[in-house]
């Protein structure tokens, strides 16, 4: 059965870097030597793998990966440290529009 990962990394500037594979360790391997001189981790090498989940559907991968590149650093980072409380709390909508801040609601 063909396993993927989808996996943050951690640049030279603390920036973090979103992506999937089916082969994590040739993946890293790959974004330290540089050989895509376009891609965003060249210029921020080297890097360093701060977390990978493992799948066995490329469906379910994509939808994960998709899912956490839209997030903020905070929300990667609490992901990273298994902080789980933290990461519900950053998830909640804070726009004034939300339901929850609609007149009459308690």
């Amino acid at each position: 059965m063909k396993r993927y990962y989808v996996y943050i990394l951690e640049c030279s500037d603390k920036l973090f870097y979103t992506g999937i594979t089916n082969n994590i360790s040739r993946r890293i391997e790959e974004h330290n030597s540089g050989l895509n001189k376009n891609s965003f981790t060249y210029k921020r090498r080297p890097v360093i793998l701060k977390f990978y989940q493992e799948f066995n559907d490329v469906v379910h991968a994509i939808y994960f990966e998709k899912k956490i590149k839209n997030w903020s650093a905070n929300k990667k980072r609490a992901l990273i440290e298994g902080e789980y409380n933290l990461l519900k709390i950053l998830a909640e909508c804070k726009n004034m529009s939300h339901y929850k801040f609609k007149p009459g609601r308690e």
